[in-house]
């Protein structure tokens, strides 16, 4: 049952609110008694709202606004809407939150409209869904009993744990705590200890609270551990039908670190002079089998998450670090496909085929690096592969160059690389480097992926693509403003623009000092990359059908790709006809995963960036402008460390923030701080609870 299907026929509605049997209508087909419980579940996601009289509208159409709170720490907040009618977040006071917490639910009634002010403003009229029913924190004990600080600074109540509530838990430990009674009134909410996570200062016990506040699971249930276990291993059978390459170049190259290997490669020469490119990708689909306790736990973790000094596994480790990563010399089962690329990067053929490899080396990206760089030790070490990769390394600058001309961007943003002691402390941040094996790799995945997701487009078969839509017009045209007033102007029409326009703005800017806040900027006009059943294109990469094949040991959306593949190639009708019922919401779910990973990997970096700058109080950096707002401005590092210059600390003269060209200008002075400039700051700040860092400019650079 579609929501939208229900949201239109409200819209079209000459009476409103409707009738549950007219609503009905737009559903004929869903049962009487599902039809009833999914308008309750939308009903509880703020999407529609039941009158008194039991008939149906969506919540603005009675003056109502529905949507997720976001609380801050002063104890006010926002709701922020789930309907576009709302083109403002709705501001709630802190005496008309009536106990809502971050993360909650809400219906709120505006007081003030959007139509009435700059700011729409309400009161929290009844919390549908509660976002949290349990907090990570630190415990006080104030005998007999004990107070949870929460982590999360926006809940802004401790919680109020009574002495029979505290299940051994020592005073100053962190701890998860169940709420049992909500705050009412000026009472604070009640709880439950949980379960103890560590004492504060703890190695690891830091990143552990966030796994655990961010919801992420880092067990799995007894029974997938046990179905994992024995489906760890292969035998003859599972080799029967496929394409023995046990004795061919195949290896690996990775990180260092890297323990789940999913992707090796090959690449020969055709006795045309073309390059036969060979990715071979871990075959997971032969143990986790649709349907089963293991499947759908990976389906609900949708994908790995890499943080500083863990891994949270989809897969249980006998799978992902065992049977089904690639490691060197040993049997594994593969999906490989095969492309035959032409001295101008034109995919002339290609081959999709169940195979068995034996990988003969694991590589690194530095060792390769090295390789590449002339370092003649890791040249005799690697001489009998030696030819392999000169060839890798000349095809992987064709299939470059070819994505550069038909209009692939290349925005290269740096990500952190944390060094950590045997405490867990952080010793040195730097920014990554992408060397070029990384790049190498990089290339010859987007053209697996884009081989394989033209062959399943061909079929008509259902399929997760990798979809990334145009810019949005109103911010494509903001850009577009901005750009010109740099000297930068987009050629062409912004309507129906092709990534070419975009591509030819970075190459115009390159090596400019405008080029860093150009790429900036940039980033912030595209759209997020996201899973949908419908194909769309792909905008940064310039190409009409993109998936993800390469990696399903860490995502899920690769590993159903494997089994639209094997389907297709066994005639299972039956499998993809299901999956057509359930892709569209699969899509929505592994995209909403995907968020949810990089928020708790962004959320230890900042973690682990504050503790590195805690250190260094006092000391002066050179940075780059990278973030401009009302309340000040962001610089960032060398490193990739980013911390807010407050403008409050701008003492000079009152500051004006120019909005559509990311500046504060002094009203006196007229002194321009742009976003991409260079300036010289002092770090005078760094809470480690808050993972705030605070600077201050030196000399008033």
């Amino acid at each position: 049952m579609e929501f939208e299907n229900i949201r239109q026929l409200l819209l079209a509605s000459k009476k409103v609110p409707v009738d549950t049997h007219d609503l009905y209508a737009a559903e004929p087909e869903t049962d009487a008694g599902g039809f009833e419980e999914q308008l309750k579940e939308f009903e509880l996601q703020g999407l529609i709202m039941r009158t008194n009289k039991g008939k149906w509208a969506l919540p603005w159409q009675l003056g109502y606004a529905a949507g997720r709170m976001q609380r801050t720490e002063r104890g006010f907040g926002f709701v922020i809407p789930n309907d576009d009618y709302f083109k403002k977040d709705i501001f709630i006071p802190a005496a008309k939150m009536m106990g809502a917490m971050n993360g909650d639910t809400v219906l709120a009634v505006l007081t003030r409209s959007q139509m009435q002010a700059d700011r729409p403003e309400g009161v929290v009229y009844k919390i549908l869904k509660r976002g949290k029913t349990s907090l990570v924190g630190r415990l006080e004990i104030a005998h007999p009993n004990g107070f949870v600080i929460p982590d999360d600074r926006k809940w802004g109540m401790d919680v109020f744990v009574p002495k029979h509530a505290l299940n051994g838990a020592a005073d100053g430990q962190k701890v998860i705590v169940r709420i049992d009674k909500w705050a009412e009134g000026n009472r604070n909410p009640e709880g439950t200890v949980e379960e103890i996570l560590g004492n504060a200062g703890d190695v690891g016990v830091d990143i552990l609270c966030i796994i655990k506040e961010l919801g992420l699971k880092d067990t799995f249930p007894d029974e997938v551990l046990a179905e994992a276990d024995r489906q760890a291993s292969f035998g003859a059978a599972d080799l029967k039908g496929r394409l023995d390459l046990r004795n061919e170049k195949i290896f690996t190259i990775d990180g260092a670190d890297a323990k789940d290997l999913d992707d090796a490669i090959s690449v020969d020469m055709t006795h045309e002079g073309h390059y036969r490119l060979g990715v071979h990708i871990a075959d997971v689909s032969n143990y986790v089998r649709n349907g089963t306790p293991l499947d759908m736990e990976a389906r609900r973790r949708a994908t790995s998450v890499y943080l500083i000094d863990r891994v949270v596994p989809m897969l249980p480790q006998s799978l992902s670090n065992g049977i089904c990563s690639l490691n060197p010399h040993e049997d594994r089962l593969t999906v490989s496909a095969f492309m035959t690329i032409d001295h101008r990067g034109r995919v002339r053929d290609s081959e999709i085929a169940l195979s068995v490899i034996n990988s003969c080396h694991r590589l690194t990206y530095d060792e390769v690096n090295r390789y590449f760089d002339g370092d003649s030790e890791v040249a005799a070490e690697l001489s009998d592969i030696a030819e392999s990769l000169d060839r890798m390394q000349a095809l992987s600058g064709i299939l470059t160059h070819r994505r550069i001309v038909r209009g692939s961007l290349e925005l290269n943003i740096d990500e952190p690389h944390f060094e950590l002691d045997e405490r867990g402390v952080p010793v040195s941040v730097l920014a990554r480097e992408r060397g070029k094996s990384h790049r190498m790799i990089e290339e010859f995945m987007l053209c697996a992926n884009e081989t394989v997701a033209e062959f399943v487009g061909s079929m008509g078969l259902p399929l997760l693509y990798r979809v990334h839509e145009t810019p949005d017009p109103e911010k494509l045209a903001e850009f577009a403003k901005f750009c010109g007033n740099l000297g930068y102007p987009i050629k062409g029409s912004l309507e129906g623009v092709h990534p070419k326009a975009l591509q030819q703005v970075l190459k115009d800017a390159e090596g400019k000092p405008e080029e860093g806040v150009i790429s900036r900027v940039m980033l912030r006009t595209l759209q997020k990359a996201r899973y949908s059943p419908v194909n769309v294109g792909h905008f940064g990469l310039a190409s009409s059908e993109y998936c993800h094949f390469t990696s399903p040991i860490r995502r899920y959306p690769d590993l159903v790709v494997h089994r639209v593949l094997k389907a297709q190639a066994n005639g299972d009708t039956k499998y993809l006809e299901a999956l057509e019922d359930y892709i569209a919401p699969l899509a929505a779910h592994c995209s909403q995963k995907e968020k949810e990973a990089m928020e708790a990997e962004r959320t230890v970096d900042d973690l682990k960036m504050t503790e590195f700058m805690s250190r260094k109080i006092g000391e002066e950096f050179d940075g780059i402008i990278s973030g401009v707002t009302d309340f000040g401005m962001f610089v960032e590092l060398e490193n990739t460390i980013e911390g807010l210059v407050r403008i409050t600390a701008l003492e000079d003269d009152y500051y004006v923030y120019d909005e559509k060209n990311y500046m504060l200008t002094g009203r006196h002075t007229g002194k321009v701080y742009r976003l991409g400039g260079a300036v010289r700051v002092r770090c005078i700040r760094a809470d480690v609870a808050s993972s705030q860092i605070d600077f201050e400019l030196v000399n008033g650079a």
